[in-house]
C-alpha cells in the first residue's frame, strides 16, 4: 500500500476516534512485567495480577528474591501463573545480573534498534512485549502489533494475510510515520474492537471502507 494510503488511514481513524497525545503509562520495568502478565488474558485480569503482585511483594527487588511458588500465587488471577511466574523471575534475575539494578530507564537513551534488541535478549520477550515497553513507557516509535491490529491490517491489505505475527511488527512498523505510531496503535485496536471484529465485521459502518479491499469484497458479495 502506498504512503498516501497509510496517511489516509491514519487521518480517517483520527477523525473517527479523535486525536490523542502520548504520555508515559508507567516506568519501563513495570511496563515489561505488566505486558508479560497481559499475555493470553484480559486487560482487567492482567491488571489485577499486576496489582496483586506488587501488593504482596512491595518492590520488584522483592519479587526477584521471592520464590516462584509465591509469585505464581500472587499472579494467579491473570491465568497461566505457572508459566509467567518463572519467566518473570528469570527476567528480573537477568536484568539484575547484567545491570546491577532493576532500573530500565537507560533504554530511553539507546537507539531504538539497540533498545529493542536488548529487551528481546530477555527470557520470553518477543517483538510485541519489547514494543509495548518502548512505546508505552518510553515514547519510542515502535509499533506493537496485537491480534486486533494484525487482523485489521491484513483486511486493509497493509500486510500479507500469510505474514507471521513477528514479521508483521517489522513490516507494519516500517510503514507508519514515527510521529503517528502511538495514535495509530490505539486507534487500530479501538477500530478492531468496535467495528472490524473477528466475526461479522461491521463493514457498512466502517470509516475505512473506501480503502479496504476486504470490506468492499464482503459487501459486494451481499449484493
Amino acid at each position: 500500500m502506498s504512503p498516501l494510503s497509510i496517511t489516509e488511514i491514519i487521518k480517517l481513524l483520527a477523525e473517527e476516534y479523535g486525536n490523542i497525545t502520548w504520555r508515559s503509562r508507567t516506568d519501563p520495568l513495570s511496563e515489561l512485567i505488566l505486558t508479560i502478565l497481559s499475555q493470553n488474558t484480559s486487560d482487567l485480569n492482567s491488571r489485577r495480577a499486576f496489582d496483586s503482585l506488587l501488593s504482596r511483594f512491595g518492590t520488584w527487588e522483592a519479587v526477584a528474591q521471592g520464590s516462584v511458588e509465591d509469585v505464581a500465587e500472587a499472579i494467579k488471577l491473570g491465568g497461566l501463573a505457572q508459566v509467567k511466574a518463572p519467566r518473570i523471575k528469570l527476567i528480573l534475575q537477568q536484568i539484575q545480573a547484567q545491570r546491577g539494578s532493576l532500573d530500565l530507564k537507560f533504554l530511553k537513551k539507546m537507539p531504538v534498534a539497540e533498545a529493542k534488541e536488548w529487551l528481546r535478549s530477555l527470557p520470553g520477550v518477543g517483538p510485541k512485549t519489547a514494543a509495548c515497553v518502548l512505546l508505552f513507557s518510553l515514547g519510542k516509535p515502535v509499533l506493537p502489533v496485537d491480534t486486533h491490529i494484525n487482523r485489521v491490517a491484513k483486511r486493509l491489505g497493509l500486510i500479507d494475510s500469510r505474514l507471521s505475527a513477528e514479521k508483521a511488527h517489522e513490516v507494519l512498523g516500517g510503514m507508519v510515520p514515527a510521529k503517528d505510531v502511538y495514535q495509530f496503535h490505539i486507534h487500530m485496536i479501538e477500530h478492531g474492537r468496535r467495528v472490524c471484529k473477528a466475526q461479522r465485521p461491521r463493514c457498512r459502518e466502517c470509516v475505512l471502507l473506501k480503502v479496504c479491499p476486504t470490506g468492499q469484497m464482503l459487501l459486494g458479495a451481499e449484493l
